[in-house]
């Protein structure tokens, strides 16, 4: 861990007998910190963007079973890239949504990253009955390290009815679990809640399951989220892509942090985000990938980028604020990670860059991170990592 951050002068003369790593010319920042990623999806690839939302699911949903092996092997290999992804991009921590939490918690538990694996829970309509199965795996924290968290994370409003939702909010305030959601990720969510209309309702019809008793909801995602409870719970909220004023006072109102996906969010088309309204109103927005299947790769510091094209008038700063202490905050990593201060893990990652602003230099280049530290160990970040399970 940090022992102490000062001059290097000063740190020579307070630790004499120390071992010196000049890094160069360049600028050293805490590891970075991905808010809202899919590990276990990094295998695929977007494709063309598609015309609908639910056109997108209906790449990545098989309507038929797919063989318990066949799905683990594929996660395993998601993970493998995914982990290989981050260090190359000086991803040093991640909020990992994982549906198959069962495999991929063992291949993570030791590292190299650290990570809040948010156990993702689906039970809606006729697989409702699942949801207690789901729970169950999502809460297990057997492979609880130094290196991973167990969490939960009901997936969106159109795939888990409120009381699945009461349930894993529940199960976190029992346990102190990190939860996290999907909401307000696409417009169709609101008519879907409220007349179990639109597209979403085609979804549920393509894949066989839908039924009658899914109880309707007119207040649209955000108020749903907020009549479940999970606003005043340190939630993280993937997205939030759709977001009226009165909406944005409830945000601001409770705990929760939003994750903004910016090149997934250009990805799909959506209306632009309110990110900056957001941070001006007091919610903390961090930054995060989503997953391979949405956007081209695991670089978050290219979602910064974008965000610096669309938004020059932000200082440096206060974007790579978005992934590090902003981010740490919303995966509730903030007294670990996120900053250089004394009592917190080395998580360091080193960039070339000069001139008055090397934040910013980083921000209108395309350079990768030439040294990457977890733990105060250097880690190698040109080559691939192979994920062991134990």
């Amino acid at each position: 861990m940090i022992i102490a951050v000062s001059t290097s002068d000063e740190l020579q003369r307070a630790y004499p007998g120390a071992e010196i790593t000049d890094a160069g010319d360049g600028v050293l920042l805490p590891g970075l910190v991905n808010a809202h990623v899919h590990l276990e999806l990094s295998a695929l690839t977007p494709g063309e963007p598609p015309g609908r939302f639910v056109d997108w699911i209906k790449r990545l949903v098989p309507r038929s079973p797919v063989s318990a092996d066949v799905v683990a092997e594929f996660a395993r290999r998601g993970v493998a890239t995914g982990v290989s992804q981050c260090l190359r991009f000086g991803v040093t921590s991640v909020g990992d949504i994982s549906r198959q939490c069962g495999v991929t918690r063992p291949l993570l538990k030791r590292g190299p990253l650290r990570v809040v694996s948010y156990g993702e829970v689906q039970a809606m309509a006729n697989r409702r009955g699942l949801l207690e199965e789901r729970v169950a795996a999502a809460v297990d924290g057997k492979d609880n390290s130094d290196r991973l968290r167990a969490g939960i994370s009901p997936h969106a409003p159109y795939s888990v009815e409120m009381g699945g939702y009461r349930r894993c909010l529940e199960a976190a305030r029992e346990r102190g679990l990190p939860l996290a959601t999907h909401l307000a990720e696409t417009a169709d969510e609101a008519p879907f809640l409220a007349k179990h209309e639109g597209p979403l309702r085609e979804l549920w019809e393509y894949l066989g399951a839908w039924d009658d008793a899914v109880a309707a909801f007119a207040g649209g995602p955000i108020r749903f989220a907020h009549a479940v409870g999970m606003l005043e719970y340190p939630t993280l909220l993937a997205h939030v892509n759709y977001c009226d004023d009165h909406e944005m006072a409830l945000l601001a109102a409770g705990r929760a942090s939003i994750a903004y996906c910016p090149r997934t969010h250009a990805y799909f088309g959506h209306p632009p985000h309110r990110w900056r309204e957001m941070l001006r109103v007091g919610i903390n927005v961090a930054v995060g990938t989503d997953s391979c299947a949405s956007s081209p790769d695991l670089n978050l510091v290219d979602d910064l980028r974008l965000l610096r094209q669309l938004a020059p008038e932000i200082p440096a700063l206060a974007l790579w604020e978005l992934a590090t202490v902003r981010a740490a905050r919303a995966i509730g990593m903030e007294t670990r990670v996120g900053t250089l201060e004394a009592g917190k893990a080395a998580d360091f990652v080193v960039f070339s860059a000069s001139g008055n602003d090397p934040l910013a230099t980083v921000l209108e280049s395309e350079t990768l991170p030439k040294q990457v530290w977890i733990a105060g160990e250097p880690v190698q970040i040109s080559c691939q990592i192979t994920v062991h399970d134990s």
